[in-house]
Protein backbone atom coordinates (compact mmCIF):
# COMPACT_ATOMS: atom_id res chain seq x y z
CA UNK A 1 0.00 0.00 0.00
CA UNK A 2 1.10 3.17 -1.09
CA UNK A 3 0.68 6.24 1.26
CA UNK A 4 1.02 9.72 0.07
CA UNK A 5 3.24 12.14 1.21
CA UNK A 6 0.87 14.95 2.38
CA UNK A 7 -0.99 12.82 5.16
CA UNK A 8 -2.50 16.40 6.69
CA UNK A 9 -4.61 16.32 3.60
CA UNK A 10 -6.28 12.77 4.21
CA UNK A 11 -6.41 12.96 8.07
CA UNK A 12 -8.08 16.86 7.66
CA UNK A 13 -10.65 14.92 5.92
CA UNK A 14 -11.72 11.90 8.39
CA UNK A 15 -10.53 14.35 11.29
CA UNK A 16 -12.98 16.82 11.16
CA UNK A 17 -15.90 16.84 13.01
CA UNK A 18 -18.95 19.05 12.90
CA UNK A 19 -20.05 20.64 15.83
CA UNK A 20 -23.82 19.71 17.71
CA UNK A 21 -25.78 21.98 19.16
CA UNK A 22 -27.12 21.39 22.74
CA UNK A 23 -30.74 20.88 23.08
CA UNK A 24 -31.49 23.42 25.81
CA UNK A 25 -35.18 22.01 25.95
CA UNK A 26 -37.42 18.40 25.52
CA UNK A 27 -41.11 18.75 23.98
CA UNK A 28 -43.30 17.20 27.02
CA UNK A 29 -43.38 13.04 26.58
CA UNK A 30 -46.65 11.66 26.82
CA UNK A 31 -46.77 7.29 28.32
CA UNK A 32 -48.85 5.26 26.49
CA UNK A 33 -50.08 1.83 27.50
CA UNK A 34 -49.33 -1.13 25.61
CA UNK A 35 -52.74 -2.73 24.37
CA UNK A 36 -53.15 -6.56 23.50
CA UNK A 37 -55.67 -7.75 21.41
CA UNK A 38 -56.82 -11.55 21.34
CA UNK A 39 -58.30 -12.44 17.81
CA UNK A 40 -61.74 -14.43 17.58
CA UNK A 41 -59.45 -17.35 16.47
CA UNK A 42 -57.40 -17.21 19.09
CA UNK A 43 -60.06 -17.40 21.82
CA UNK A 44 -61.54 -20.08 20.27
CA UNK A 45 -58.35 -22.16 19.89
CA UNK A 46 -58.01 -21.64 23.78
CA UNK A 47 -61.35 -22.33 24.81
CA UNK A 48 -60.93 -25.89 22.22
CA UNK A 49 -57.76 -26.73 23.96
CA UNK A 50 -58.93 -26.32 27.36
CA UNK A 51 -61.68 -28.95 26.75
CA UNK A 52 -58.99 -31.11 25.14
CA UNK A 53 -57.29 -31.15 28.24
CA UNK A 54 -60.36 -32.02 30.09
CA UNK A 55 -60.51 -35.03 28.17
CA UNK A 56 -58.92 -37.94 29.51
CA UNK A 57 -56.48 -40.01 26.75
CA UNK A 58 -57.33 -43.67 27.84
CA UNK A 59 -61.09 -44.34 27.34
CA UNK A 60 -61.89 -46.23 31.23
CA UNK A 61 -64.81 -48.08 30.17
CA UNK A 62 -63.23 -49.43 26.95
CA UNK A 63 -60.52 -51.03 29.07
CA UNK A 64 -62.79 -52.39 31.32
CA UNK A 65 -65.02 -53.50 28.85
CA UNK A 66 -61.65 -55.48 26.88
CA UNK A 67 -60.61 -57.00 29.88
CA UNK A 68 -63.60 -58.58 30.46
CA UNK A 69 -63.51 -60.15 27.03
CA UNK A 70 -60.13 -61.23 27.47
CA UNK A 71 -60.67 -62.42 31.08
CA UNK A 72 -63.55 -64.64 29.97
CA UNK A 73 -62.09 -65.81 27.05
CA UNK A 74 -63.85 -65.00 24.44
CA UNK A 75 -61.66 -62.68 22.92
CA UNK A 76 -61.31 -63.78 18.87
CA UNK A 77 -59.29 -61.84 16.09
CA UNK A 78 -58.92 -63.25 12.61
CA UNK A 79 -55.36 -63.87 11.37
CA UNK A 80 -57.11 -61.46 8.19
CA UNK A 81 -57.32 -58.69 10.66
CA UNK A 82 -54.16 -58.84 12.36
CA UNK A 83 -52.58 -58.93 8.92
CA UNK A 84 -54.42 -56.00 7.60
CA UNK A 85 -53.60 -53.90 10.93
CA UNK A 86 -49.80 -55.32 10.07
CA UNK A 87 -49.77 -53.94 6.67
CA UNK A 88 -51.45 -50.50 7.53
CA UNK A 89 -49.02 -49.59 9.98
CA UNK A 90 -46.33 -50.34 7.82
CA UNK A 91 -47.36 -47.93 5.30
CA UNK A 92 -48.59 -45.34 7.57
CA UNK A 93 -44.85 -45.36 8.87
CA UNK A 94 -43.49 -45.02 5.18
CA UNK A 95 -45.77 -41.68 4.63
Amino acid sequence: MRIPSDISKVTGIYGTQKNVGRIEKTGSVSSKKDVVSISNEAKDFQIVNRALRNVPDIRQSRVEELRNILESGSYNVSGQDVAGKVIDSFFDRKA
